[in-house]
């Protein structure tokens, strides 16, 4: 009996289906990490992979990053965290807020579903109206408001022309479904029809602009702009989640489009391999949240909230990631994109590749697909992804579960072209 075994059997009578994370598990067990160094990932057996996962895309530079090492440890020696503000608080606020002309103020907290929980909850409290506006199939965390819609099936879907509201967990409350109004991906027509049929109870319109769930495919310019005048017509706010994406420009994915939103939630990146979230927006709007208020419309707080670890990881963290790094990056993950759409060609197999910045997914599929509806796998497409996610795995190469990888600042051509070749090897195992 290996280690990671001995280990999950305890696990599993002290930890629901012994896990904290679902999304470690593997058949029969789930690998136990022993340490991270670079782009690299070792687990307990010794095993070491090429870690294209990076903790779900959160890790801008890999495992172990010796700036923010460095600067960490000197933070630990001072303290973890206080009840009084700290410096870097206010050094990295004013850090991310010029990375993008639409931040105008800012406030942190602990995690992505706390940055989308927290923008929901300004804009109820901004315009005064309850209900939200969000794409079918998107995932925005496990806030009942945010996560309805996230996990849809043919059975439950319902018309496209008016999605349903779906559960994720069990006993979300009826009301919670009938505050949450579901939009199809980049589908203009119908989108605003919805949008129109409940325009006098929206606080906002929640949007990823590449959600990964619905393809990890960037949305259709046209649709993000008809979707912003429609708000701005309306006086419903823009809420755009950027806690994957921030990571593909220097002021995040909707410095690509031609829109400036009203409220970003951020998450992941920006931690330096920490805990994080945070609020970023329109002055007026971030003010909700303003304790000198005299009528505060949105009290808020937490105990983690901008803790010194997390600020000073997180500001050493983007300070690394400049403009030129982003570039490097991107640029390495348009290399894997086109050698997986040549390993594609070449061996006839039934598939696709989507992404953008240094993001991209394998689908089982011979064209991209636009919406959640055309991104939900069959039954023959989830087996073959499966065969080749443990193709990659049993070669060395650790991807995120839907066969898409996120990269980190460590790799370079090598480490891109070796996993090209084993998505060739696999896709010819499928043939």
């Amino acid at each position: 009996m290996t280690r990671s075994e001995q280990l999950y059997k305890q696990a599993r009578e002290l930890l629901p289906g012994g896990v904290s994370r679902n999304t470690v598990l593997r058949n029969p067990y789930p690998p136990y990490a022993d340490f991270g160094k670079g782009c690299r990932l070792t687990d307990i057996e010794g095993v070491t992979r090429l870690d294209f996962s990076n903790n779900m895309a959160s890790l801008l530079h890999g495992h172990a990053c010796p700036a923010i090492i460095d600067s960490v440890t000197e933070q630990l020696k001072k303290g973890s965290a206080f009840t009084m503000a700290t410096e870097v608080e206010v050094r990295y606020a004013d850090f991310l807020i010029k990375r993008n002309p639409s931040f105008e103020k800012i406030r942190f907290v602990n995690s992505g579903t706390e940055a989308i929980m927290a923008t929901l909850k300004a804009s109820r409290a901004f315009t005064g109206k309850p209900k939200v506006a969000k794409v079918e199939g998107a995932y925005h965390g496990q806030y009942d408001y945010a996560e309805v819609s996230q996990t849809p099936s043919p059975e439950t879907w319902g018309n496209i022309d008016q999605p349903n509201s779906v559960p994720v967990a069990h006993g979300t409350p009826r009301s919670a479904l009938d505050d949450v109004v579901v939009v199809p991906f980049n589908d203009i027509e119908r989108a605003i029809a919805i949008l129109d049929a409940t325009v006098d109870e929206l606080a906002c319109v929640l949007l990823d602009l590449m959600p990964h769930r619905v393809g990890l495919r960037p949305v259709e310019p046209s649709f993000v702009e008809a979707i912003r005048a429609w708000t701005e017509k309306h006086g419903v706010l823009l809420v755009l989640d950027e806690v994957i994406t921030f990571r593909t420009e220097v002021g995040g994915l909707q410095q690509q489009y031609k829109i400036t939103p009203d409220l970003t939630a951020m998450g992941k990146a920006i931690g330096g391999g920490f805990p994080v979230g945070a609020i970023a927006g329109r002055k007026e709007v971030m003010d909700v949240m303003n304790p000198l208020a005299e009528t505060v419309l949105f009290p808020h707080s937490g105990t983690f909230s901008a803790n010194p670890i997390t600020m000073t990881a997180g500001l050493t963290s983007m300070e690394l990631f400049d403009a030129f790094a982003i570039e490097r990056l991107n640029a390495l993950a348009l290399r894997a994109i086109y050698g997986i759409e040549e390993a594609i060609a070449e061996t006839g197999a039934t598939a696709c590749v989507t992404g953008a910045g240094s993001m991209f997914r394998i689908h089982m599929k011979e064209q991209p697909p636009k919406n959640f509806r055309e991104a939900y796998l069959s039954p023959e497409e989830n087996a073959k992804l499966k065969i080749l996610l443990d193709h990659l795995y049993d070669e060395g190469f650790l991807m995120i579960n839907t066969c898409s990888a996120a990269l980190s600042t460590p790799m370079t051509e090598t480490e891109i072209d070796a996993l090209v070749n084993a998505v060739k090897s696999g896709l010819q195992q499928l043939k």
